[in-house]
């Protein structure tokens, strides 16, 4: 193989390889969202704490997708079209769960990226792995009718949160102190 061709085909092979929490990321991610992820356990457990006093059967239904056993991403597409829902734990309300909406995760070649399609709150951003059972999620907040601003562009849109997989057909990502309404949103995916 010729020299030009070898570096043609390493560039390729680079760019299918999924991002890493231990590379990329950490030149992405700020020190606000860094200090989220860095408080997770604590701020997840007093939002769920909180949301106990919500509705019995909303708190049902969130202690059902939270009791799900956590299965590894490795060999499991994301890509394609998901119903999703936002469930906010703690803060002015307990607890609120929204209705479905319409999401949908793409490869690029980078890695997953993830844009809610339908609903006024929409978010846009992508996942870097975070070991077996764990990615983290970089994103941005917006309103239906706004373009999406890049992440980074500031702690009123900017989202950070870690993703789970349930099953082949369910997952969520659980965004610690998220800059609106909560102490913990969870977004739930399923198909």
């Amino acid at each position: 193989m010729t020299p030009r061709l070898l570096i043609a085909a390493l560039g390729l092979l680079c760019f299918a390889l999924p991002a890493h929490a231990d590379g990329e990321i950490q030149k992405l991610i700020t020190p606000a969202d860094k200090k989220r992820l860095d408080n997770y356990g604590e701020t997840r457990k007093a939002a769920l704490a909180e949301a106990k006093a919500g509705d019995a059967a909303e708190v049902k239904q969130l202690d059902a997708l939270l009791a799900k056993p956590l299965v590894a991403f490795s060999d499991k597409d994301l890509t394609g079209s998901w119903r999703c829902r936002t469930i906010k734990a703690g803060g002015p309300l307990p607890l609120v769960i929204y209705g479905w909406f319409k999401c949908k995760v793409t490869d690029d070649g980078s890695g997953w990226r993830l844009e809610k399609i339908s609903g006024s709150q929409r978010s846009k951003g992508r996942f870097f792995d975070d070991g077996e059972k764990r990615a983290i999620y970089l994103g941005s907040f917006y309103v239906k009718d706004d373009p999406a601003k890049p992440y980074g562009s500031g702690p009123q849109t900017d989202q950070v949160g870690y993703a789970f997989r349930n099953s082949a057909k369910e997952w969520r990502i659980e965004f610690p102190a998220p800059y609106y309404e909560s102490k913990l949103d969870i977004i739930e995916f399923k198909r």
